[in-house]
């Protein structure tokens, strides 16, 4: 009786340990990699800070490094074109070099090109200014892209009896020239100031630029302090990854060149 008893008491206590520990494990194995799972998946808030760090962190390189900058007309055109996003050197002038002729510099406008705008919502103004910053927004109505056709110093004229440009007495070659446009189809003959740069368009019948400020303050031309940058990438579209943007256009004479 009493080993009917103990086996039968084994028979009930034996099957039920040996499944039960199984069960038990399993449990508690799947309850722990569902909380580490959890655990580390990250939540809204730290969604939100790495958020904030890439855009602090793409701000701080669009400011001091390299800027989108997003092509809005035609005036660079064949060279630039609408839509087109090329990344801004900002480097380029930054240890004491200077603006070269044929180079396509990006720069602020304000006191040469357009006047001094009007005062803006500081909010509004910073939104936007971040958006143009990394390249998803329109560039601000004071920032323009052109080339350096005259740096300090140049004597600039147009044009020659062939119909060129003359830098210091002898012709540009400009092969970046939107096809059937002529070099310029208003005469000038400047003297850049020290310290000033002429720039003009590709596109020279679509362009507005220093010839068109020529009876204006400054005369149309960009103090090289308001130069951005220095246009060298095409970064969007993918078609165009990889091209850079051409310098050409060397002359002779004094200056940068």
């Amino acid at each position: 009786m009493d080993t009917e008893a103990e086996l039968t008491r084994r028979g009930h206590s034996s099957p039920g340990t040996g499944e039960g520990r199984p069960r038990s494990a399993f449990r508690g194995s799947a309850r722990g990699l569902a909380g580490r799972g959890l655990r580390a998946l990250p939540t809204w808030r730290g969604a939100v800070v790495l958020g904030v760090l890439c855009t602090a962190f793409l701000l701080l390189l669009s400011n001091f490094v390299v800027q989108p900058f997003l092509i809005p007309s035609r005036s660079m055109e064949p060279t630039l074109r609408v839509g087109d996003r090329v990344l801004v050197n900002k480097l380029a002038y930054r240890f004491g070099d200077q603006p070269r002729r044929g180079e396509v510099v990006v720069f602020d406008g304000t006191g040469s090109f357009v006047r001094e705008p009007a005062a803006v919502d500081p909010v509004a103004g910073l939104v936007r200014g971040a958006a143009s910053a990394l390249g998803i927004g329109e560039p601000s109505e004071t920032d323009f892209v052109k080339r350096v056709i005259g740096v300090g110093g140049d004597a600039v004229v147009c044009c020659d009896a062939e119909g060129r440009i003359e830098v210091n007495g002898a012709p540009v070659d400009e092969p970046y020239l939107y096809p059937g446009d002529t070099p310029s189809k208003v005469p000038f003959r400047i003297v850049v100031p020290l310290g000033t740069l002429w720039v003009m368009g590709d596109h020279r019948s679509q362009s507005r630029d220093s010839r068109d400020h020529l009876g204006e303050p400054g005369g149309g031309m960009v103090p090289v302090e308001k130069v951005i940058g220095r246009a060298d990438w095409i970064g969007w579209p993918v078609s165009r990854w990889g091209a850079t943007v051409p310098r050409g256009g060397g002359t002779a004479g004094g200056g940068h060149g």
